[in-house]
């Protein structure tokens, strides 16, 4: 099985690449958890510091991660986004994208 620390990394590299996140944006995204699923991986809870709103990762023991992830948030579509006025636009559209197709 794949260290905790490893999985983390993976689960970060993934979600960055999959919305080609600039290396010097990577930092807005941080580990909020570790989960191990048996003997089989982990899930890895991926957050925005300050926001609600959260990627589940899955890191398999083999280090390749599963390529659907899940996004969870408790801000519905018809909410207000005003909440992400003081982060990059990018990163703000990810968000109300992600919130529009959960």
């Amino acid at each position: 099985m794949i260290a905790s620390k490893e999985a983390k990394k993976l689960a970060l590299e993934f979600l960055t690449h999959e919305w080609n996140v600039p290396l010097a944006d990577q930092n807005w995204f941080t580990v909020i958890s570790c989960n191990p699923l048996g003997e089989d991986g982990y899930n890895i809870e991926i957050g925005i510091e300050g926001f609600p709103d959260r990627w589940i990762v899955e890191v398999y023991d083999t280090g390749r991660c599963e390529p659907y992830y899940e996004f969870i948030s408790p801000i519905r579509d018809s909410e207000s986004n005003s909440d992400l006025e003081d982060l990059p636009d990018w990163i703000a559209q990810v968000l109300i994208a992600e919130r529009k197709h959960r």
